[in-house]
C-alpha cells in the first residue's frame, strides 16, 4: 500500500533522526557526499549495486551508516530500502566507466522507476545533481538526457530539488582528468571550436556543500538551482590556468572548425585516461555554453565559492599528495568472475617461493600498476597500453587511485579489481580490448612451518572468443616468460625488502 506523504512541517530534530537515502555512494560525487552528511549530523542509508566497493571507505564502519545491496531497476526492492527515509539523493547515471552506449534510455527508465519506488516508500523530497545548459539552445545528447532525468524524477509529484552544474573540478573527476592530461602531454594542440565556449566551473567541495545545504533550506524544495564558481571563462583559458598551476609554459591552442565530437573523443581517448565511449558525450556537451543564468544560487544558497584557479590548485595538491578520495573510474558495475566451465580456456600458472611474510608479499603485489609499473618489462606493458588505447580501450593512463591501497571495484590501469582478500589474494579482470575474457590472480600460500616464508602463485586465465581469440593467446604466450617471470621476481625482491 502506498504510504501518504507527511507534511513538510516536521521539526528539524525529527528530520535529522531519519536516515538520508543516498544512491551512487560508490561513485565520484556520492562517495564524497556520505562522509560530509555524517559530519553534518545526518544518518545515511546507502543503496549500491556493488556494496563491496565501500569496504575500505573509512565511513563505511560508522554506526550511523547503513549499506543495502540492490539495483534501482527493481522498484520493489528500492522502495523497501527507502522506507523510513524522508529525503533521497539521486546521484546515478549510466554513462559509467563501461561506456554504456544507450545511456539516455537507461537513465530515463531508472529515474522513472526510482520516482515510483520513492513515492511508494513515502519519500518527501528528492535531490538531484544535473548539468547546466542554456534553455532555448540545442543541448547535447548528454545534457538533454540530464533534463529528461529531472522530468522523470518528478513524475509522481514528489518535490525535486535540481542542482545544475557545469564542469566539476576536483581530484579524480572525469572532467579534471581530461583537462590535466591534455595540458600535461600537449604543449601544442589543435582543438575544436568549443575551446572558445564559455563555462562556469565549480569546485567539487562547493558542489558537496550545496547538496548538503539543500537539506537545511526548505525553500530549495521543488526548485531548480544553477550552481557555479565565481569565474566565467572559455575552456581555452581554463586550460591555460591549469598549465600555469602545473608549472608549465602557456599552451599553444589552435581551434579548427573541422574537428567533430567523434574525432575529438577519439583524440581525448588516446591522450587521456578516458575512453572514447565516455569522452564523446562529454565532448558533445562542450559545444553548449554552460553558465549560471538565474539568481537562485545567490538567493537560496549564498556564500563565497572557490574560483577556477583555487579549485585547480586544490585538486592538483590532492593528486600530488596521493589523497584522492574518489575517482571517476570506480563507477559502474563490477563484473563477477567469468564462468570458465565449458569451451576452451587457457591457463598460465606460475609459483615462486618468497622469504617474506604474507603481509609483505600482499603489500608488494598491491603496488602493481599506476606510477609504480609492473616490476618488469615496462616497455612491453606500455606498448600493450598504447595498442589498447588505439582501439578504444582504457590503456594504462587510467592508473590507480592510490599508489599502494587497493579496493574492490577500483580500476588498476586496464584491469578491474574483482577480488580482494588482505594478505591472501588479489584478483583482476581485464578491461582492455580483447578477443576473449581474461583474469589475473595472485594467491599467497603461507608456509605452515615458518611465518616469514610463503609461496606466491600467479594465474593468468583466458577464454578466447572464436579463432581470433585463440590466435591472440598463442601470439602473446612467448611474452609471458619475460613479463610474468620478471613480475614475480620483482614482487619477490620488493617483498623481501619490506
Amino acid at each position: 500500500m502506498t504510504q501518504p506523504h507527511a507534511a513538510a512541517s516536521h521539526d528539524s530534530q525529527d528530520a535529522r533522526s531519519a536516515p538520508v537515502f543516498v544512491t551512487g555512494a560508490t561513485g565520484y560525487v556520492g562517495g564524497r557526499l556520505v562522509p560530509r552528511l555524517l559530519d553534518a549530523g545526518h544518518p545515511v542509508r546507502c543503496y549500491a549495486r556493488s556494496p563491496r566497493k565501500l569496504d575500505l571507505r573509512p565511513w563505511s564502519m560508522d554506526p550511523r551508516v547503513q549499506i543495502i545491496a540492490g539495483d534501482l531497476s527493481d522498484e520493489t526492492a528500492a522502495a523497501d530500502a527507502m522506507r523510513g527515509c524522508r529525503t533521497a539523493y539521486y546521484l546515478v547515471h549510466s554513462m559509467d566507466s563501461a561506456g554504456t552506449h544507450d545511456f539516455v534510455r537507461r537513465d530515463r527508465e531508472l529515474a522513472e522507476r526510482f520516482a515510483r519506488a520513492a513515492h511508494e516508500a513515502g519519500i518527501e523530497r528528492i535531490i538531484y545533481l544535473g548539468g547546466l545548459g542554456e534553455p532555448g539552445t540545442t543541448l547535447s545528447k548528454h545534457l538533454a538526457s540530464r533534463r529528461e532525468v529531472e522530468t522523470a524524477l518528478g513524475v509522481t509529484g514528489i518535490p525535486v530539488t535540481v542542482l545544475r552544474a557545469a564542469i566539476i573540478i576536483g581530484s579524480g573527476s572525469v572532467s579534471f582528468e581530461i583537462l590535466r592530461y591534455l595540458i600535461e602531454r600537449l604543449p601544442i594542440m589543435t582543438t575544436p571550436r568549443w575551446v572558445r565556449t564559455e563555462c562556469q566551473p565549480i569546485a567539487i567541495r562547493d558542489v558537496l556543500t550545496d547538496l548538503i545545504a539543500c537539506l537545511d533550506t526548505p525553500e530549495t524544495a521543488g526548485r531548480t538551482i544553477e550552481i557555479g564558481g565565481p569565474d566565467v571563462l572559455p575552456y581555452a583559458e581554463l586550460m591555460q590556468i591549469t598549465a600555469a598551476e602545473l608549472g608549465l609554459r602557456r599552451r599553444i591552442i589552435i581551434p579548427l572548425p573541422v574537428l567533430t565530437p567523434k574525432l575529438s573523443s577519439l583524440w581525448i581517448g588516446l591522450i587521456t585516461p578516458v575512453t572514447p565511449a565516455i569522452a564523446r558525450p562529454l565532448a558533445e556537451g562542450l559545444r553548449n555554453r554552460v553558465v549560471v543564468t538565474t539568481d537562485a544560487m545567490d538567493t537560496l544558497l549564498p556564500r563565497q565559492r572557490l574560483g577556477a584557479r583555487e579549485a585547480i590548485r586544490l585538486a592538483l595538491s590532492r593528486v600530488s599528495a596521493n589523497d584522492i578520495e574518489t575517482v571517476w573510474s570506480s563507477a559502474g558495475v563490477v563484473p563477477g568472475d567469468p564462468d570458465w566451465a565449458g569451451g576452451t580456456s587457457y591457463v598460465d600458472e606460475r609459483t615462486i617461493a618468497i622469504d617474506a611474510p604474507p603481509a609483505a608479499v600482499y603489500q608488494a603485489v598491491c603496488r602493481i600498476g599506476g606510477g609504480h609499473g609492473w616490476y618488469a618489462a615496462q616497455w612491453l606493458w606500455k606498448v600493450r597500453g598504447w595498442m589498447d588505447k588505439a582501439v578504444g580501450g582504457p590503456g594504462l593512463r587510467r592508473g590507480r587511485r592510490h599508489p599502494e591501497e587497493v579496493a574492490f571495484g577500483e580500476a588498476l590501469d586496464f584491469w578491474r579489481v574483482v577480488g580482494v582478500e588482505p594478505d591472501r589474494l588479489l584478483a583482476l579482470r581485464a578491461e582492455m580490448k580483447l578477443p576473449g575474457e581474461a583474469m589475473l590472480t595472485f594467491r599467497i600460500h603461507p608456509d605452515e612451518s615458518s611465518g616469514d616464508r610463503c609461496d606466491l602463485t600467479m594465474t593468468a586465465r583466458f577464454r578466447p572468443k572464436g579463432l581470433l581469440g585463440i590466435l591472440y593467446w598463442y601470439s602473446v604466450l612467448p611474452f609471458h616468460n619475460v613479463v610474468f617471470r620478471g613480475m614475480l621476481g620483482g614482487i619477490r625482491k620488493g617483498s623481501e625488502k619490506l
